[in-house]
């Protein structure tokens, strides 16, 4: 019975660090139905990703937004500037080895097993959509998601095809 239970204890963790956190907010004052186009543009003082990791997140970030009728333009006049920053953080995972047993300190009475750590990468990416014409942020959506580095790159393109389209759910946001 201890062992299903901390067999269901380590599914339950293993899913929780595969879950999205996504969240959003918005300037309640913007008409979002005006906006047609969209320019990449560089978040100035944002990490600097390597040229393939870059490629892939505009890429999926392109066909999510293609999704919710925002075409590119490579040159101004353009609706939206878009641009976006990562960020990776280290965080510790403890995992209980279940078992009972004797040992040194327990005085016969029975132990709870071992547990031992492992470093878990979080990534969390902020997309950022500021109105051109008026200058200020219009739209902001963040996921953050456990990074599995043993992933291929084709699993990590469907991750992340996922994540961004969970995060744009609610773009554009209701009518005021």
């Amino acid at each position: 019975m201890r062992t299903i239970r901390l067999t269901v204890l380590a599914v339950a963790m293993a899913a929780f660090t595969n879950a999205q956190d996504v969240q959003y907010n918005f300037d309640r004052q913007t008409d979002f139905s005006r906006f047609k186009t969209y320019k990449w543009i560089q978040i100035s003082g944002s990490q600097q990703l390597d040229s393939l990791l870059a490629k892939d997140i505009r890429d999926t970030l392109d066909a999510a937004l293609a999704k919710k009728a925002l075409t590119k333009v490579e040159s101004d006049p353009a609706d939206l500037y878009v641009g976006y920053q990562v960020a990776v953080n280290e965080e510790k995972q403890i995992v209980g080895h279940g078992g009972w047993g004797y040992g040194p300190g327990w005085r016969g009475r029975p132990g709870f097993g071992s547990a031992s750590t492992s470093t878990i990468l979080i990534g969390t990416l902020a997309l950022d959509m500021y109105e051109v014409s008026k200058k200020q942020l219009a739209w902001r959506g963040t996921v953050t998601k456990a990074i599995d580095t043993n992933a291929r790159p084709e699993t990590r393109r469907k991750n992340m095809a996922k994540a961004f389209d969970k995060m744009l759910r609610n773009y554009p946001p209701g009518k005021k």
